[in-house]
């Protein structure tokens, strides 16, 4: 699979990503990685998870055949124990960054607050009062839907057609 694979609709680690991109899908994972342990262990185990939230997690992953549960105790597979590697390196990845992050999120707290009220420039859009791109130099081509000297319309920019005559 190339880098390039993740931006076709149909492939593989989107659907990867779609399970473990759930919070507590990651963070199940690893507090059963070091073997199974029963509803309340887990709910122990980790903080700040809600009953709802555990029990959801534990349907998607048993759904994605990630994970078993047999007499009340819940364990990987070993499609779920694959799956402990590449998460432990982003718990470790996260470990390593989560100050950066943090600073980071702070920084742009403080520039969205020093930020003037109002609405954020877009640069895609029209400059109301040129009609232009704000970053883009002025046409110098006459506007077609301008007045000429005669008073119509963009006459003043058009040739006469090929064997017409000037009389009206």
């Amino acid at each position: 699979m190339s880098d390039y694979d993740v931006f076709l609709s149909d492939c593989p680690a989107r659907t990867t990503l779609e399970v473990v991109g759930h919070t507590w899908s990651v963070v199940v994972v690893v507090a059963l990685g070091d073997g199974p342990l029963r509803y309340g262990e887990l709910l122990d185990r980790i903080g700040g998870i809600s009953n709802k939230m555990l029990t959801q997690t534990l349907a998607r992953l048993r759904a994605n055949g990630l994970l078993t549960s047999v007499d009340g105790r819940h364990a990987l597979t070993a499609l779920g124990r694959s799956l402990l590697t590449p998460v432990r390196a982003l718990a470790a990845w996260a470990e390593e960054h989560t100050g950066d992050l943090l600073d980071a999120r702070r920084d742009a707290s403080v520039r969205a607050a020093n930020r003037p009220p109002g609405p954020e420039p877009d640069p895609h859009k029209t400059d109301p009062g040129t009609d232009r791109r704000p970053d883009r130099r002025p046409d110098p081509r006459p506007d077609p839907r301008a007045a000429s000297r005669d008073g119509r319309p963009g006459s003043d920019i058009r040739p006469p057609a090929v064997g017409s005559s000037a009389a009206g």
